[in-house]
């Protein structure tokens, strides 16, 4: 017998085996992945280029140059500007940081109670915290967006609120409009994390505009990525003096910033307020600016994908699990695939079916996990004290996974298999 004949043998008894019911291997060869899902976008070789180059020089320090229009960050805050149609903004040295001081900047004194969503990362109540605020919960629904029912309720049942700190958790945005009107019924300042919602509109402008002010994020898994980074984004001209004051723009150094209001408008705060030194970089402002360039670019390759992948899983598994609708009048970038498993499912088989995921090679996370960050029940420091029982519910079947840029397409067709073959596994077990 040849060496080819062989090989073929043994393939087709293999074959046998594992399609037979009496045979020794009674499951099929299941797909698995072998691509990191962790994988960040990478920085451009331009982006490299400047940080490598400001590092030969050691001026790394934003305001050690000899005017705005040498700083390598006032040019990220004027391009950062330009891109979301903001008048000012401020770079940080993170998100958390932008969304601390947003609330600080619009005013929010100690003990002040802020309404947040139910369902968010738990750097937004952290911030809360930070900002000296107490946080209060509005229920999240089934399209992991704030519940504008409960958001009325919580305005009415909490009359001494000032602000609304509404989060665009994974980039899905609620109907801002509502929002909004909910918020002036109620002389409450809107204000927007929109860390997860760079690159994305409500209607006609991008998102950050409805509110007061916005904070956007930098950190590795976002859309752009300087490792950690933020920026405050603003049309209010107190607002942004402040924050630069606060990250650190002490004595004259205002004047090195280009997306700031005037000096008549700083008049005496350095010596008023205090300076946090959350200033960032210029490492991370030469990293992020060329990403700023393929914004569009990017989110048109993944809303494709997104599309591919959510297509798929429901033609195949729509009677096991559901995908969250996108609010009428927004713009979505789907960098990451969020999907409801049905109630049907138990919870030894969601279990069952995160575990199955994992062992072939897909982390997908289940955002009422007990050690989920997400999870509202882990914040301790911030607990909630009403009870949440739509939010509580979504999330014990709510289920993240991200979309890295840097895979291929033909990974994403892996990814469906991967999903769809642990949700039989754990259905079957």
């Amino acid at each position: 017998m040849t060496a080819t004949n062989f090989t073929k043998l043994a393939l087709a008894t293999l074959f046998t085996l594992a399609t037979s019911s009496t045979g020794l291997l009674t499951n099929p060869i299941r797909t698995r992945i072998s691509r990191d899902i962790k994988t960040p976008d990478p920085v451009p070789q331009s982006g490299i280029d400047e940080a490598v180059s400001l590092m030969s020089t050691g001026r790394m320090y934003r305001y050690n140059v000899p005017n705005a229009q040498e700083s390598v960050v006032s040019k990220c805050e004027v391009e950062i500007a330009e891109y979301t149609g903001h008048k000012y903004c401020v770079a940080l040295n993170s998100c958390g940081s932008a969304i601390m001081l947003m609330m600080k900047c619009a005013g929010l004194q100690p003990g002040d109670e802020v309404l947040s969503n139910a369902f968010t990362f738990g750097a937004v109540p952290s911030a809360i915290e930070h900002a000296g605020g107490k946080a209060v919960y509005v229920e999240s629904d089934y399209n992991h967006v704030m519940d504008i029912d409960d958001l009325e309720k919580k305005l009415v049942e909490y009359p001494n609120t000032k602000f609304c700190l509404i989060s665009h958790m994974r980039g899905k945005v609620a109907d801002m409009d509502a929002v909004k009107a909910a918020c002036d019924r109620h002389n409450v300042i809107l204000l927007e994390d929109c860390a997860h919602s760079l690159g994305v509109s409500w209607k006609d402008k991008h998102t950050g505009h409805i509110g007061k002010a916005c904070a956007i994020s930098s950190q590795s898994y976002k859309m752009i990525n300087s490792g950690e980074g933020g920026f405050l984004l603003t049309d209010d001209p107190e607002i942004a003096a402040k924050c630069a004051v606060y990250a650190g723009a002490y004595e004259g150094l205002a004047g090195k910033h280009l997306t700031v209001p005037g000096p008549e408008v700083f008049a005496d705060l350095p010596t008023q307020i205090p300076n946090y030194s959350l200033r960032m970089s210029g490492i991370a402002a030469a990293v992020i600016r060329p990403q700023i360039l393929t914004l569009d670019e990017r989110r048109e390759k993944y809303n494709k994908r997104y599309a591919f992948v959510t297509q798929k899983l429901v033609e195949r598994k729509g009677h096991l699990l559901s995908i969250p609708t996108n609010t009428p009048g927004m713009t979505p970038v789907h960098d990451s695939l969020q999907f409801n498993l049905s109630h049907k499912i138990t919870d030894e088989q969601v279990q069952k079916f995160l575990d199955e995921c994992s062992e072939h090679g897909l982390p997908v996370e289940l955002f009422g996990h007990k050690t989920n960050a997400r999870n509202f029940v882990n914040w301790g420091f911030a607990p909630a004290e009403d009870p949440l029982p739509l939010t509580a519910k979504m999330l014990t079947r709510a289920c993240d996974v991200r979309l890295p840029l840097m895979w291929d397409d033909e990974d994403f067709e892996t990814m469906v298999d991967v999903i769809c073959e642990s949700l039989d596994a754990a259905i079957e077990s």
